[in-house]
């Protein structure tokens, strides 16, 4: 778990249990977090939103506003992982 700040905003980020990261990999969803800054703020309580990194993947996050400024990160699906709807036989 870590705490951080957008824009005088105190957040939470965690990850959720089933999944298995190193730290190194924690500290780089952070720090892209920190990158998008005030974006966060435009989510609501218990909307998601989905981040692509090069060396991670997709990253899916939960938003809550109440009764704290938690994100969540509740998967991580690797780019190998991905398939689009005109390419559903193959990865992107």
């Amino acid at each position: 778990m870590f705490r951080f700040s957008i824009e005088n905003e105190e957040w939470i980020l965690r990850f959720s249990p089933q999944i298995l990261m190193e730290e190194v990999e924690k500290q780089a969803i952070l720090m892209a977090l920190l990158h998008i800054g005030g974006k966060v703020r435009t989510f609501s309580h218990g909307s998601a939103f989905i981040m692509f990194t090069k060396k991670i993947g997709a990253i899916i996050f939960d938003v809550e506003r109440i009764p704290s400024l938690i994100l969540t990160v509740s998967n991580i699906i690797p780019k190998e992982n991905w398939y689009m709807e005109d390419s559903m036989t193959s990865p992107i």
